[in-house]
């Protein structure tokens, strides 16, 4: 499998103070990657960097061999990498057509598996809500929405932060089971999320980030198998 996400020694700051010091990764076709770490350690922001909403710093990343330091986030896009952000950033005043259909377009291999047909099968409340402007729905089905937005681009890569943040269970357990049927179509991923049990059953690796820093990449097992590990950088 070849790499379509690669970062060597990255870093992002927002100012002087680096907030990613120097991570080092990759994402091979297909894979599902779990980033982990307590809050404040560069989660969301070495999200924001790969997709050039978070200034670069030093070091590279490459999207599908692409060089995608500081580049433009509709470059990035282009490349194949869908983002669903934290607050999931849903256009309020558009209706769920309108917010799907307006980032429909086909993959950079020229593939469009991910129609509007399927990501309403894949989410049928959104089916049922189909002319409901984006500030009428619940934080699950906004969620949802915002899943399906990124699937529209039909993308290599989806960045998913805070996949079930602030979700009642109920409806967290709905898009854990999205998620999973997701991830299984091929498409890579890498997703943040507080519940490291139930995101070491979808992801195949998994990171953690510690004061900006890898300080672990392998398999979720053998991370839940190192307790005084996830103790420290975790908090489980």
């Amino acid at each position: 499998m070849s790499a379509v996400l690669e970062a060597k020694a990255f870093g992002v700051a927002y100012g002087p103070t680096p907030v990613v010091r120097s991570a080092t990764f990759m994402v091979d076709a297909g894979e599902v990657v779990a980033l982990l770490g307590r809050n404040g350690m560069g989660k969301t922001t070495l999200l924001r960097g790969i997709v050039g909403l978070a200034p670069v710093r030093r070091g590279r990343v490459t999207v599908g061999g692409r060089d995608a330091a500081n580049a433009a986030p509709e470059t990035i896009a282009h490349y194949g990498v869908g983002y669903v952000p934290a607050g999931r950033g849903i256009f309020g005043s558009l209706s769920v057509r309108e917010n799907l259909v307006m980032c429909a377009r086909p993959g950079v291999d020229g593939r469009s598996a991910w129609t509007l047909e399927r990501v309403l099968s894949l989410f049928p409340r959104l089916a049922e809500r189909i002319a409901h402007g984006g500030l009428h729905l619940s934080g699950g089905e906004q969620q949802m929405l915002a899943i399906g937005r990124a699937l529209m681009t039909n993308p290599l890569l989806l960045l998913i932060d805070e996949a079930t943040e602030g979700l009642a269970p109920l409806v967290a357990r709905g898009i854990w089971a999205t998620l999973e049927e997701i991830c299984r179509s091929g498409v890579a991923a890498v997703i943040v999320d507080r519940d490291v049990r139930r995101l070491s059953r979808v992801a195949a690796r998994a990171l953690v980030l510690f004061k900006g820093d890898v300080v672990f990449d392998g398999t979720p097992a053998s991370l839940l198998a190192d307790e005084p590990l996830v103790q420290r950088y975790i908090g489980l």
